[in-house]
């Protein structure tokens, strides 16, 4: 599967798309290249809740792996999110290019970062990587995968994801200009925790707040007014994550000033009145001089 991103994530294909090498190959030499931003933390949590689910192919006993490939430093909490994939135990390959930082590359990828983390300076010295990069792949799923299954303690977690391991009707209420109440109905099966995740829809970095299983209600303040969110809420089980729900509510804007009026008129005076805005602190006043022709 593939997911390319900038400001917002885009998946270009998901793993169940192709079946073939070549169909892959093809999907590769068709694909258009995303300029602009590098909310890498913004990437690494659309993966986790839109590309690592059963209904996007992500099969339940499989190793979960993620190749982060970017190009810059990101402009969003880049380790919070590659911290929450690690926890649910899917590893993390981080590969720069150019102008990447080595620094938040040895922070995102997994353990060990002799084996995870790759640097090159410039696009075309990637095939370089790709043998070694394969050779490691391939290792580290065997591994894995030999771990999980010694002693025949295979996972029996159940594929299905619907209402067992999914949270429903999630409710936002009581929005205000830099807060909203949210609240869903948990799923039969409690989950460990949950994760909610929010964000400005046009771009912003992302925050989290992780709840015990057991709360299905959420608080949250110190938003931007007029300003619309994404929100999402993820169960997250020892070892599967349901499917997440998702809402879109946008703040309220600030109460203006009202009714202003002007009065006292001199040759360089004049008196500014106006009826007061609910929770002001302070007013900026701007006064420019009108432009020849225009009313004063």
């Amino acid at each position: 599967g593939l997911s390319q991103y900038s400001s917002d994530p885009r998946t270009e294909w998901d793993l169940s798309a192709y079946s073939t090498r070549e169909q892959v190959l093809e999907a590769v030499r068709n694909l258009r290249y995303k300029g602009g931003n590098t909310f890498t933390g913004l990437a690494l949590t659309h993966v986790l809740e839109q590309n690592l689910k059963p209904d996007a192919g992500a099969r339940l006993e499989a190793e979960k792996l993620v190749i982060l490939l970017t190009d810059g430093k990101s402009q969003d909490d880049a380790n919070l999110a590659a911290q929450t994939l690690k926890n649910l135990g899917i590893e993390i390959f981080a590969i720069g290019v150019k102008n990447a930082d080595e620094a938040e590359l040895r922070q995102v990828a997994s353990e060990p970062l002799e084996l995870t983390v790759y640097n090159v300076l410039d696009f075309p010295l990637l095939s370089s990587l790709v043998g070694k990069l394969t050779r490691v792949l391939c290792t580290r799923i065997k591994e894995r995968s030999h771990k999980e299954t010694a002693g025949s303690a295979v996972k029996d977690t159940p594929v299905n994801t619907g209402p067992q391991l999914s949270p429903t009707d999630l409710k936002i209420s009581a929005v205000t200009s830099k807060s909203m109440h949210l609240a869903w109905s948990p799923p039969l099966k409690p989950p460990k925790k949950y994760r909610v995740v929010y964000y400005p829809s046009k771009g912003g970095t992302p925050k989290e707040v992780v709840l015990e299983g057991a709360v299905s209600s959420l608080q949250l303040s110190n938003l931007t007014s007029h300003t619309e969110y994404l929100v999402s809420v993820i169960p997250v089980y020892d070892t599967a994550v349901g499917d997440g729900l998702r809402g879109v509510t946008s703040t309220l804007p600030l109460s203006s000033p009202r009714s202003l009026r002007v009065s006292e008129l001199s040759h360089n005076s004049l008196r500014l009145s106006w009826k007061a805005a609910q929770g002001a602190t302070h007013y900026l006043v701007l006064c420019s001089a009108a432009p020849d022709g225009a009313e004063d």
